[in-house]
């Protein structure tokens, strides 16, 4: 009975665990592997976990996941996966401006509800152009006018039901002869509510409804499409015109300022200054350019790892800080330049600091799996930048290819000497654009093929509310807040103990998260 009688001076209720501040107490770097969550009490189910966070101090995103600017995981066609499933991706600038900006295009023009700027014909034009329209675009339900333009008075619209059977030698038909007549056209006026606009398709079975004034002349388009994207993505990502958010990254120096415009013309939601290590001169500049230009545009500043390095950013005007140096499994900055910081240390720290003024935290590198993911945004991140978690996906950039019967696609860091003689961008984000001799601080590899983001997304944002909910928080915003108090608590791990928490003492196995 002796085991069971509490000494007089002993607390009343259990105190089992560390707070987040004893973990890091003692000045050792720590990663996401040298420690774990305690589980807490629950009382609710994993389904109703709330996710949203904040990307910036005035951006929310309904999942913490963010795509990685690297040229072998973000462009367009990821940038739009990730928005879809209520994260966003950020497309790299490893490429020309207008190429970068060409992919922000295509994303802010994937899903909408009003689209403000369609693409407009004349009846003069061809069917040849209509083609052209369909091969770079995408798409062939076009909207005509008289003059070619939005504001124009609206005749007709083409679709490509209108033009599927001709020959190759009627291409040079006008469109005129073939389109649907405003006549035979369902048309919404100017000031219907997006939900009226919707009732409308459904009820007249059509796939692009014009909104026009008064005058007959074209203010706007809707399509079908967008109607069926918006019931199976609840949770996308979309700015007040109901487009899809996106961002992209840019470095610091004078060229980025032209290109920097570009972005925004082509409707860029949020900026990140892509440089490994961020407390310098030149992004305190460009964070203040950028506030002055573009005062409405927010901007994600790093890397960081320090609390100095956060507060200088912060000081300068920064709207998120980005945190993480050396830890990506492509990135070997520590290895090579002997700086950087433990993952798990830099968000803590950083995060920690951060919080005081409102600026949110992405934790970037460091993440190999869902675990991962929720010790990040227990530490204080909002949320989790991905670059290997996300490549070799169907829509990560480049193609597969087979090794030894396995289907792979090609994953590189942008230090990689590989990325940086593709372009200037990559070499500048390590400030050896101008250097003789180019210093790699990142390897080129191969991922085994994930499938689509379509599958991988979901199954992340399931598993990190099941992380919540053993816990013990119903919320993102919870999990911090209960770090933070010291309600949360947390546990060292020995080399034995991560053996013992992974897969063991099987002859064979095979591990299928989803």
């Amino acid at each position: 009975m002796a085991d069971y009688i509490l000494s007089e001076n002993a607390a009343h209720g259990p105190d089992d665990g560390l707070s987040g501040a004893k973990l890091f107490e003692s000045g050792d770097g720590l990663t996401y592997n040298d420690f774990l969550i305690l589980p807490g009490f629950i009382n609710f189910t994993s389904d109703e976990v709330d996710l949203t966070s904040n990307l910036t101090k005035r951006i929310a995103l309904k999942a913490p996941f963010v795509s990685s600017p690297m040229d072998t995981v973000t462009e367009a066609n990821m940038a739009i996966a990730m928005a879809l499933n209520g994260g966003i991706g950020i497309i790299h600038h490893n490429s020309t401006a207008e190429v970068q900006a060409r992919e922000i295009h295509k994303v802010k023009r994937y899903e909408q509800g009003f689209i403000t700027d369609p693409i407009v014909l004349r009846p003069d034009n061809t069917v040849a152009q209509v083609y052209e329209i369909k091969s770079k675009h995408g798409f062939a339900g076009i909207p005509v006018t008289d003059t070619g333009r939005v504001g124009g008075k609206l005749v007709g619209l083409v679709t490509l039901r209108d033009i599927d059977f001709l020959q190759k030698d009627q291409f040079d038909t006008p469109i005129q002869q073939v389109m649907t007549p405003l006549s035979q056209l369902t048309t919404a006026p100017t000031g219907i509510t997006l939900k009226d606009a919707y009732e409308i398709l459904q009820k007249s079975k059509k796939g692009k409804l014009p909104i026009v004034n008064e005058k007959g002349e074209l203010v706007s388009l809707i399509a079908r499409t967008d109607l069926k994207k918006s019931r199976d993505y609840p949770l996308a990502s979309k700015d007040w015109k109901k487009q899809l958010l996106c961002g992209a990254a840019i470095g610091t120096r004078e060229s980025d300022k032209e290109r920097l415009q570009l972005l925004v013309q082509a409707g860029v939601d949020v900026i990140v200054l892509d440089s490994s290590q961020g407390n310098s001169t030149f992004q305190i500049d460009m964070i203040k350019f950028i506030k002055q230009t573009y005062p409405e545009l927010q901007v994600i500043a790093g890397n960081v790892v320090t609390v100095a390095q956060a507060k200088n950013l912060i000081d300068a005007g920064a709207d998120a800080l980005r945190v993480g140096m050396g830890s990506g499994s492509i990135c070997i900055t520590q290895e090579v330049m002997a700086v950087g910081r433990p993952q798990g240390s830099a968000v803590y720290r950083v995060a920690e600091y951060s919080r005081r003024f409102g600026v949110p935290v992405i934790a970037d590198g460091g993440v190999s799996s869902v675990g991962h993911v929720t010790k990040a945004l227990a530490l204080g991140a909002s949320a989790v930048m991905m670059g290997s978690m996300l490549a070799g996906t169907t829509e990560s950039p480049g193609e597969y290819f087979f090794s030894d019967g396995v289907r792979l696609k090609k994953y590189r860091g942008m230090g990689s000497l590989d990325a940086m003689e593709k372009h200037d961008s990559s070499a500048s984000r390590y400030f050896s654009e101008n250097d003789r001799v180019k210093v790699a601080q990142g390897v080129s590899g191969a991922i085994v093929d994930k499938g689509s983001i379509h599958r991988f997304l979901p199954y992340l944002y399931a598993a990190l509310q099941h992380g919540c909910q053993d816990a013990g928080a119903k919320s993102l915003a919870m999990l911090r807040s209960m770090m933070y108090s010291g309600e949360l608590k947390f546990e060292r791990r020995s080399t034995s103990a991560q053996v013992e928490g992974g897969v063991h003492s099987l002859h064979s196995y095979e591990k299928r998260l989803f």
